[in-house]
Parts: C-alpha cells; structure tokens; sequence
C-alpha cells in the first residue's frame, strides 16, 4: 500500500488526523494518510477513492494523478453509470463517443450513461483530476447529453443576492430534466458564508480547490482547508463560513436533482 501524500516511515510526532468519518451521515477526509489504489484501466496513475458506496455516498468520487504517459484507454463508466471528469492541474487528452478535447486546469467533460470517458496524458508534466461517477436515474422522454467546457471561460453569479459570495454551475441541469445531477463550483469571499443553514435531500460530494473555511455539519463545526474532501448526506444540516487572511474558499461539488423521490 502506498499514500497519497507519499509519506513513508515513522512520523516525527504522534500519530493524528483531521479526518472525521461518519458513515450515513458526513465524512471529512483530509490529504493525509489518503491511500492510492490499483484499478484496472488506469495506467501511470495513482487513484484514490474519496467516496463511495461503503461511506453512504449513492456515488463514486476519486482523485486521480496522471505521470507522463499516464491514460485510461479502457474508459471510465460503466453500464447505466454517467461520469464527469475535471482537470484540477495539467493538461490531458480526454474523449467520449461524442466529443474529444485537450483539457486543462478547470476544464471538465461530462458524459452521459453508457459513454465511457477515456484520457491520456500527452504532455510532460504530471496532471491530477477529479472524477465522479453515478448511476444514471432516467426519466422516459429525457436524456441528457456531452457537454466538454472550461470553469474558467465562465462568469461568476452572485449566489443567491450576496455580493461576497458567487457561483457557477457546470451543467444545464437548471433547466433541463434530462441531467438528475449538477456540478456546481461556490467561492466565499474571506468573512462571507450562507445565507442559512441549509437541509435537504440532496447529497454532496466537495473537493477544495482553495482557501480555509469552517463548515457546520450536523452541529459541529469542522474546520476545512485547500485538498480536503469532504461528503455531505440527505438531511445533513451544512452551512461555512470563509476564513483565513488572503486565499477565498472555493470548492467543487455535486448535487443530484430533478427526480422524484423513490418509493
């Protein structure tokens, strides 16, 4: 077994971690003492598994660390599984039976149930993604399509009237049933926070892309920084605040929607 953070041998202090697992409910996982995995179909990589069935998630999220030559060629699906695919740093090559596209940081594909996702690094320098997959809950007379874009060719919108924090959405799910989930990034402004503490069926999936923040989960507050991942699970009542003394918070997260509740 090896780890994310490639650190090896005894440790100069004890042994602690920020990570908080509360499966069903909400999960903190910090970079530390994160474990990269072998799966089939990643080559030159190292993948790690942040959520997953196992912790409550009804999806699969993982970081991903493509070297030089690195690829998955296989495809990244699965039967009946939708999947998004976002450059956090680097550059890659990626393609769907649709579309095909060099990507670089902030640039993501989305691609619908049954179109595998397949990358590979072209150039020289190392590229980390994040990558999401989900069953797809299909809706007769509705489906959803490719969609390949750049969260920085994108405007800012103020969230909700707040002029200190702001948002952008990175699929047409607002006013298209055919997508039953939505990919969003929300930046906070150093001070800046919801407008209420939020509850609701809908989970989330939340990479940290910068900044520190406070985060209230089912009335603790925990706090969060830059590479930390964290799952939120139906009914969990959340909320943050941004903090710290330059870097605005800002993270990437999923949200399923659009569909009636199962009985």
């Amino acid at each position: 077994m090896s780890y994310l953070n490639n650190q090896t041998g005894y440790r100069e202090d004890l042994l602690e971690t920020r990570s908080v697992i509360k499966k069903d409910n909400w999960v903190l996982l910090e970079p530390d003492g994160l474990v990269k995995n072998a799966i089939p179909g990643y080559e030159n990589c190292d993948v790690t598994i942040l959520a997953s069935p196992a912790m409550g998630a009804s999806f699969a999220d993982y970081l991903v660390t493509v070297h030089e030559g690195g690829k998955n060629l296989k495809g990244i699906g699965g039967e009946g599984i939708e999947t998004l695919l976002y450059v956090l740093s680097g550059k890659v090559h990626v393609k769907n039976a649709d579309k095909e596209a060099d990507l670089t940081e902030g640039g993501y594909l989305f691609s619908p149930a049954g179109k595998d996702i397949c990358f590979e690094n072209t150039g020289k320098d190392t590229a980390k993604l994040f990558v999401y997959r989900r069953r797809y809950d299909a809706v007769e007379g509705y489906a959803a399509h490719t969609v390949v874009n750049n969260t920085n060719d994108m405007e800012w919108v103020e969230y909700e009237g707040m002029d200190n924090c702001h948002i952008k959405d990175l699929l047409p799910a607002a006013g298209d049933f055919g997508f039953d989930m939505n990919f969003h990034i929300l930046k906070f402004k150093l001070g800046a926070s919801h407008g209420y503490i939020e509850t609701h069926l809908q989970e989330h999936g939340m990479y940290f892309l910068s900044g520190k923040g406070m985060y209230r989960v089912d009335g603790e507050w925990i706090p969060v920084k830059k590479g930390d991942y964290m799952f939120l699970d139906a009914y969990c009542p959340q909320a943050c605040y941004g903090v710290g003394r330059e870097e605005e918070l800002a993270y990437l997260y999923s949200k399923d929607c659009n569909r009636e509740v199962r009985l």
